[in-house]
C-alpha cells in the first residue's frame, strides 16, 4: 500500500489546490502524475497549487515528478506553486535547485498575494496597451 496521499480541493478561478501528504518517491510518484495528468491539459486550469505540509519525505523520483509537472504547465504558460513545505522538503529541493525560489511559498496566504500582484500586472500591462476609446486611428 502506498504511503502517498493526494487530496485535491475544486478549482476556483483556474486555481487547482492539491494536499500531498506522505512519501513521494519510486513506489508513489506515478500517483502523483496520475493525480496530475488530467490537469495539465485541462485549459480552465492556470495554475496548480501543490500543499506540500504533508509531505514528510521526497526523493530524486518524487523532484521528476514535480520537474515533469513544472515543465508541461510552463510550456502551456501556466504555474505550479508549492506552499507549507517541511524543512527537510524544503532542503532536499534547495540542494537540488529543482523548484525555483519564486514558486515556494510559506503557506497559502503568500501563494495568493503572489496570484493578486501577478494579475493585476498582466491587466496593468492589457490596459497600457489597449487603444483608447474614441481615439480616431
Amino acid at each position: 500500500m502506498s504511503q502517498l496521499r493526494i487530496d485535491p480541493t475544486p478549482p476556483h478561478n483556474g486555481v487547482q489546490r492539491i494536499a500531498v501528504s506522505g512519501r513521494l518517491d519510486a513506489g508513489s510518484y506515478p500517483e502523483l502524475d496520475q493525480a496530475l495528468d488530467p490537469l495539465l491539459a485541462d485549459d480552465r486550469v492556470s495554475s496548480v497549487v501543490l500543499d506540500l505540509e504533508g509531505l514528510n519525505y521526497i526523493n530524486s523520483a518524487g523532484i521528476r515528478s514535480l520537474e515533469r509537472v513544472r515543465r508541461a504547465l510552463a510550456a502551456r504558460h501556466r504555474a505550479v506553486l508549492l506552499v507549507n513545505l517541511q524543512p527537510q522538503v524544503r532542503k532536499v529541493l534547495d540542494v537540488v535547485e529543482a523548484v525555483p525560489v519564486e514558486e515556494v511559498f510559506a503557506s497559502y496566504e503568500e501563494a495568493d498575494a503572489y496570484f493578486d500582484v501577478m494579475q493585476r500586472r498582466l491587466v496593468s500591462k492589457v490596459a497600457a496597451h489597449a487603444p483608447e476609446a474614441g481615439a480616431d486611428g
